[in-house]
């Protein structure tokens, strides 16, 4: 059974993550908004979060005037994959990890590599 939590409270909770972050993963962040939806455009369940921008190891002309990079967390995925809300912390953390590591430029494959695919 899916865990239940509200709009407003899953929100708490993914502010009070990204506050947990260590500054080294977001000292360098520049010009990125962290979003909730509830699910993705798709409706993929499987999909619990998404970077939606250029990695900086792909930036060339980035500056003045840019629509920000995007990540994005999707309540009802994370809720569905997760039962008690200690199990939906700890994934909110691991996908906020792994979304801003996009950011930084890591592939779906370093990322496996380094246990957080």
């Amino acid at each position: 059974m899916p865990l239940e939590l509200s709009a407003e409270s899953f929100d708490e909770l993914v502010t009070e993550e990204l506050d947990a972050l260590s500054d080294e993963i977001v000292e360098r962040l520049d010009n990125v908004i962290f979003v909730l939806e509830d699910i993705s455009p798709d409706s993929d369940m499987g999909l619990l979060g998404v970077y939606d921008g250029i990695a900086l190891t792909e930036r060339s002309q980035y500056g003045f005037g840019e629509l920000p990079d995007r990540i994005v967390l999707f309540r009802l995925p994370l809720l569905d994959a997760c039962a008690t809300v200690e199990e939906l912390r700890e994934q909110v953390h691991i996908t906020l990890v792994h979304e801003i590591a996009h950011f930084y430029g890591l592939t779906d494959e370093e990322l496996d590599e380094l246990g957080w695919a």
